[in-house]
């Protein structure tokens, strides 16, 4: 498939592949943020064919994954009292809550529907004048432009029945999280492409400047995660620190202007819980006041409540590269993505759920 293949081609690949091999220096760590990132990297076997001086860890770039216990709390609460249709994204259905997942609680009393956009939810809304309906909003950067642009509408429209739980989560945060910890071995990061196309790279220059760290955004193909480990490599050997942008057919370092403006004009930046990581500070997006009526948690009031996650789980650590999936003790064994016990076993972009795939230990 043109634009595809290419980015697959094998030749390619194994120049990219030759020309690490001629890296002496390190022993180096690399991080790849994005989850989707880690699913090719572990499918094409490149963290096997690297150099043995060259060694990867697996980041917190899946939303799925870093959704707090909380807010699935909520809703499901929403959906069990409030009699609400919730509707949201396929793999949050599956994320164990402190108790129950939105799918286990799924039924003809407990409307929990799946989609594709959230534009798909303000029909629903529109077809059910009757009822409240309310869009689990989840995602980085990436997906917040479009819940952006669907509370604008649904203003437009005067839909006094729609509202949204909002777990939109800001990446450079909780990547500074990660370079802050005096335990962190990460040398150099592959910066998540999709997240970058909307908002450039600024942010990362910060981080690139204060952590002493390079960053290359990258793609998802496997010569775009080559090229990408290659430029880092030459950055740690040149003893660089910039941010550079290997994903060029898709990201500019002042990143997507109509979207930023969206993001800009809807929400504004608050502190957030991350599964697994903990308070990141300045990392979440809520709306606005002048968008206060379309807030669920404002408008079901819905109250505080203390979750414990699941301490024999340890998806803290492997998403802040500290850990790899097959260290925990119930990788395999009693977590598994028919059982999930932790929110990475269960996303399409989580790590546990690519090494249960491609890398099966047992």
């Amino acid at each position: 498939m043109k634009y595809i293949d290419e980015y697959r081609d094998q030749t390619l690949s194994t120049s990219y592949l030759d020309s690490l091999r001629t890296c002496t220096s390190g022993p180096w760590t690399i991080m790849e943020v994005c989850g989707g990132q880690t699913h090719t990297l572990l499918k094409y076997g490149i963290d096997d064919a690297l150099p043995s001086n060259v060694s990867l860890l697996h980041g917190p770039g899946c939303p799925v994954c870093v959704t707090p216990v909380s807010l699935i709390d909520k809703a499901i609460a929403l959906v069990r009292s409030e009699r609400v249709i919730l509707c949201t994204f396929g793999d949050m259905v599956r994320v164990p809550g402190s108790q129950a997942s939105l799918q286990t609680i799924k039924t003809r009393e407990h409307d929990v529907r799946v989609v594709l956009s959230p534009l798909d939810a303000l029909v629903i809304a529109q077809n059910n004048p009757t009822r409240e309906v309310v869009f689990f909003a989840i995602g980085f950067e990436t997906t917040a432009p479009a819940t952006a642009l669907t509370v604008q509408i649904a203003r437009q429209r005067h839909l006094t029945n729609f509202s949204m739980l909002v777990a939109h989560m800001l990446i450079p945060p909780a990547l500074a999280l990660i370079l802050s910890n005096p335990e962190r071995t990460v040398d150099a990061f592959l910066a998540p492409g999709h997240v970058c196309t909307v908002t450039g790279t600024q942010d990362y220059q910060a981080l690139a400047r204060t952590y002493h760290t390079p960053i290359v955004v990258t793609g998802f193909e496997p010569v775009d995660l080559l090229q990408g480990i290659a430029m880092c490599l030459r950055q740690l050997e040149q003893k660089r620190n910039n941010v550079e942008i290997q994903y060029a057919r898709s990201v500019r370092p002042e990143g997507n202007r109509t979207a930023r403006a969206l993001l800009d004009q809807v929400y504004e930046i608050a502190d957030q819980e991350w599964r697994g990581m903990g308070p990141v500070a300045h990392s979440g997006l809520v709306l606005k006041k002048q968008f206060a009526d379309f807030d669920a948690e404002r408008r079901f009031k819905l109250p505080e409540q203390p979750v414990q996650e699941n301490e024999a789980c340890i998806m803290g650590q492997v998403l802040q590269g500290l850990k790899k999936p097959f260290e925990c003790p119930l990788f395999e064994v009693h977590c598994t993505p028919t059982t999930p016990l932790g929110a990475p076993m269960v996303s399409s972009e989580g790590a546990c759920a690519a090494y249960y795939r491609y890398k099966k230990m047992s």
